[in-house]
């Protein structure tokens, strides 16, 4: 039976209708991909049908900030100013890699142009952008070497149950192994991205352990996607409890303390206070750096005031911010994102 994937659709408000994207800023065209799905999910198959929203200016959902006036537009800061640079030593070499470094990744699935910018382009092509950015954002705060990396999808939620009523497809492990690869090779860092459908913490990070054992592979979890019974991932917003996220810590200290790696780190995305319960009761875990990223699209003042909401008012670990090269307007630049406080630790382009 084909499942469709639902895209990972992070916004600080309702999910808007879809329309088709404009043109990425300042970048190449897009790669080429295939447009049935599989739900096998093979290299180069296409695994989702859904389109991305439209850039029109949305409205907030309750469930993170009432005021939501208009502010000040920011810069569109999307052109590249920088040459990409050679990479020095694997960054796994560094040990804990927070807070002495800045982190700045591509995020995206690799067989899905809607899903974000990892599937518009190769991954040879996104080196030298991902250098590039990277290289940005060094030039806005030279105190601060900015390690660039990939966060690569690796379960898809799905619209429907599927023969294990789990609403999840998993990508397969050709694809990530490729990526891990090319992310070692060129001394890059890899995110594991998790959705979750009805799926466990503990089923879910099976899938990708054994990667985890590399040094220079972490973890993301999506709790937009972990559902309760009677919800549909893309319909219902989903959430994870600060005790799920824990017995995540958990499993990533054990690999740590088996492996004798270097610390791991634990992304969460959050742009709903409610997608994370309990979350003042989350604390630190010898071996695992927690950071929650404050996702969502929109203009400046509705992402700075998300941020100030769910990161400054909330502090938890690490501080992390993702930005949308197609559904921000304007996109803001390395120097307004790293202008809020506190400044971000990690940074993810959609």
């Amino acid at each position: 039976m084909l499942l469709v994937a639902i895209v990972a659709v992070v916004a600080i408000w309702d999910l808007p209708s879809a329309s088709s994207p404009g043109p990425a800023p300042n970048l190449a065209p897009a790669v080429p991909t295939a447009s049935s799905p599989s739900e096998a999910v093979p290299p180069n198959a296409a695994i989702a049908t859904y389109t991305a929203p439209s850039a029109g200016e949305p409205s907030l959902d309750s469930g993170v900030l009432l005021n939501g006036e208009e502010g000040e537009a920011g810069a569109n800061a999307a052109t590249v100013v920088a040459a990409p640079q050679e990479q020095a030593s694997s960054p796994v070499e560094l040990g804990p890699l927070l807070p002495a470094n800045r982190i700045l990744t591509y995020y995206g699935h690799p067989h899905d142009p809607n899903m974000g910018i990892l599937g518009e382009y190769s991954k040879e092509e996104l080196l030298p952008l991902l250098l590039a950015e990277a290289a940005n954002y060094e030039a806005a705060d030279p105190t601060r070497p900015v390690i660039p990396g990939f966060e690569v999808i690796a379960t898809v939620a799905q619209g429907s149950p599927g023969s294990d009523g789990s609403f999840i497809l998993a990508t397969d492990t050709e694809t990530l192994v490729e990526y891990a690869d090319f992310a070692e090779a060129n001394g890059l860092l890899l995110f594991l991205d998790l959705q979750f459908g009805r799926e466990s913490i503990e089923a879910e990070l099976a899938k990708v352990r054994p990667l985890l054992t590399r040094p220079h592979v972490h973890l993301a979890l999506d709790p937009e996607f972990a559902i309760m019974e009677g919800q549909t991932p893309g319909i219902h917003i989903g959430e994870l409890s600060a005790e799920e996220i824990a017995v995540a810590q958990e499993l990533l200290a054990q690999i740590v303390r088996e492996e004798d790696l270097p610390p791991k780190i634990l992304i969460v995305h959050q742009f709903r206070e409610d997608m994370i319960v309990g979350k003042e009761r989350l604390g630190e875990m010898p071996g695992v750096q927690l950071v929650i990223d404050a996702d969502g699209h929109g203009n400046p003042k509705l992402k700075i005031d998300s941020y100030i909401f769910l990161i400054q008012e909330q502090p938890v670990g690490f501080a992390g911010f993702k930005l949308f090269y197609r559904q921000d307007e304007p996109l803001m630049s390395p120097r307004e994102v790293l202008a809020l406080s506190p400044s971000p630790d990690l940074i993810i382009y959609q």
